[in-house]
């Protein structure tokens, strides 16, 4: 079914019930309109629809222990590679040096399951690093709100800043991203003016750049449903995986 356009003068409000009717209503070939439904604003249109009417689908994996797994590590290959996807922006918690729990939000870069590694970037000054050097235990949190899955990994980090898995990093980032590692000031350092850090400094900013890699020893999987929710958990030890269900 063809996306049809929405009319919108600039500045004006959407709202939800708007977009679910314009999601439900067939395309004119004769509209003028300019504006078209972005296909995610359209997927979330339609899952209300059908959350109003009762009818979602329940998923092949809902039951199969096999299948929440494949589709967990599915949701975040496709997060490292999409970046509209809600798993595209993990949060990631390290053990603070001072002992209390520290979480932040970063950019997925990179999914690989068959070694059960996760990848993101950071800057080499950054608290996270001194951080995963006095303890490599961290847990990665990603929830897609449409599609009520939770995620939450534990691993082990390891920060690569001065060998070949940095550098094929560095090398397919873009420039604009690359510059964020330019800027003189190490990130969280008080400044008298908000712009005083962004200053950058006269490297490329290859030297702050890092690419911490974290492999997976446990998975958890929570999938929300009217039907009933379904919760399981994924623990390796080598090459053994044991798999069970737990209690929402």
């Amino acid at each position: 079914m063809p996306v049809r356009p929405l009319a919108l003068r600039p500045g004006r409000a959407v709202s939800v019930c708007h977009v679910v009717r314009t999601a439900q209503r067939p395309l004119s070939t004769a509209s003028n309109d300019k504006l078209a439904v972005d296909p995610a604003i359209r997927q979330r249109a339609q899952w209300i629809t059908m959350k109003t009417h009762n009818t979602i689908p329940i998923p092949s994996h809902y039951n199969d222990l096999n299948g929440s797994l494949s589709e967990a590590w599915r949701l975040l290959t496709r997060g490292a590679a999409d970046r509209k996807s809600p798993i595209h922006t993990p949060a990631v918690a390290t053990v603070g040096l001072d002992g209390r729990p520290r979480v932040r939000t970063v950019v997925l870069r990179h999914t690989d399951p068959p070694s059960r590694t996760l990848r993101f970037h950071t800057d080499v000054r950054a608290a996270k690093i001194a951080e995963i050097a006095a303890n490599p235990d961290v847990q990665v949190l990603a929830y897609d709100a449409v599609g009520k899955v939770q995620l939450r990994l534990l691993g082990r980090a390891v920060a690569h800043q001065r060998d070949d898995i940095a550098d094929a990093a560095w090398s397919r980032s873009q420039h604009q991203s690359q510059q964020c590692y330019r800027q003189s000031a190490s990130p969280g350092t008080g400044t008298a003016e908000p712009s005083a850090a962004l200053v950058p400094s006269d490297n490329d900013g290859r030297a702050n750049f890092v690419a911490v890699v974290v492999h997976v020893d446990e998975l958890e999987w929570l999938y929300l449903a009217h039907s009933g929710h379904r919760r399981a958990r994924f623990i390796w030890s080598g090459n053994t995986m044991t798999a069970t269900w737990l209690a929402p």
